[in-house]
């Protein structure tokens, strides 16, 4: 199954596409999409919007996995990486693939087995499953594959493999 895992964010949107066949991960890609604090914020929700698409189209996932958001003390900034992850999930719908979220504490759960772990627990955990030679930079990079992973393990998809 091949699993695009997303990192929520408007200034940088992490991304990661695995695959994940008989327990074993084989990396796609990775990456970020940035965008500039300059543009009007529109401009902004755009740019992530068709990049986000055009990555669905090019790798063609078979799932969504998206992490929900923490509460944040900075309430205007909650509320602009709410609307870029509103245009993300918009992007997978638009393209038709199934969506799961999940919390912080579900994908560390997912990674470490713990879901209280350190973020350089889940880093590190993401490097070695993954047979990366150094942790995805910028972070946003490595928690998305973290998410990748996280519904790896959840098991959200074995149904699809039944035969009939």
């Amino acid at each position: 199954m091949r699993i695009i895992g997303v990192d929520p964010g408007i200034a940088i949107t992490g991304y990661g596409i695995i695959e994940y066949r008989g327990n074993k991960f084989n990396v796609i890609d990775y990456g970020a999409i940035t965008t500039e604090s300059k543009l009007p914020f529109p401009k902004r929700l755009k740019i992530v919007y068709d990049n986000l698409y055009n990555i669905l189209l090019e790798y063609k996932p078979e799932a969504f996995a998206i992490e929900e958001l923490f509460f944040n003390k900075n309430v205007k900034t909650a509320i602009k990486i709410g609307q870029a992850r509103g245009v993300e999930i918009l992007a997978a719908a638009n393209y038709g693939i199934d969506i799961y979220e999940y919390t912080p504490l579900q994908v560390k759960q997912g990674v470490v087995g713990y879901g209280r772990a350190q973020k350089r627990q889940v880093q590190e955990m993401v490097k070695m499953m993954l047979n990366l030679k150094e942790i995805p930079k910028p972070d946003d990079v490595a928690d998305a594959l973290a998410v990748a992973i996280c519904h790896a393990h959840s098991g959200k998809f074995k149904d699809m493999f039944k035969m009939e």
